[in-house]
């Protein structure tokens, strides 16, 4: 009987700890990490404050935990839509989009804060990028590290810059319309290569540019 009570409790708790968890990450998205209280969380998910720390400890424990919630749940996405085919699948992806907005958003507040988090979350990106090209792409990359910094840099990049992309797009990137409109225009971006093979074998020693790139303190004609 004890050890019943103890299963279901320990139950409740994991609800309550992924309710705690679920209305942090939504409130860090929307205001920031400094920008949510405890008290705010604990309201969002109808518990009281003493509970958020019996579960989290802190506010900083309460973001690593939502840090690696969001990771995850991107990571298993993406690898539903890109390894078992469900990037073509609409009603997938329809059904994926808030959750996968959610968690941009989330990341475009974690990311630009500064803090020894965002540093720690980005660096854990790089690690998974490296672990996902050598795992699915070996021997394709000469330097998957290299290859995974600068994709997440360029993927986060956006998520930080959405006011200007979503400017340009016509829809905002956080929404189901935009989201929508930048997946297209990754799709393109990944599967149409910029170099030609002779500028690529060039282009390690300086010696080519892709186009469009801004040379000489000069834009790109349009």
């Amino acid at each position: 009987m004890a050890a019943s009570a103890a299963g279901e409790r320990s139950a409740e708790d994991l609800t309550a700890r992924a309710r705690i968890r679920d209305a942090a990450l939504a409130l860090f998205a929307e205001r920031g990490m400094d920008g949510a209280t405890i008290r705010d969380i604990a309201k969002a998910a109808g518990v009281s404050g003493g509970l958020v720390r019996h579960h989290f400890g802190s506010k900083d424990h309460l973001r690593a935990a939502c840090d690696s919630y969001a990771l995850d749940q991107l990571m298993q996405i993406k690898e539903q839509a890109v390894l078992d085919g469900q990037l073509a699948n609409a009603s997938f992806m329809s059904a994926a989009h808030p959750t996968v907005l959610l968690l941009y958003r989330y990341l475009a507040r974690s990311l630009v804060d500064g803090s020894p988090a965002a540093a720690a979350m980005f660096d854990e990106m790089v690690e998974l990028g490296e672990a996902w090209l050598t795992r699915h792409n070996p021997g394709q990359m000469a330097d998957p590290r290299g290859y995974s910094a600068v994709l997440v840099a360029m993927q986060t990049g956006m998520l930080m810059m959405h006011v200007q992309v979503s400017r340009w797009l016509g829809a905002d990137i956080f929404t189901a319309e935009g989201h929508l409109r930048l997946t297209q225009a990754l799709i393109d971006f990944f599967s149409q290569p910029l170099l030609s093979p002779g500028t690529r074998r060039t282009g390690a020693g300086g010696g080519g540019t892709p186009p469009g790139t801004v040379t000489g303190g000069r834009r790109p004609a349009r």
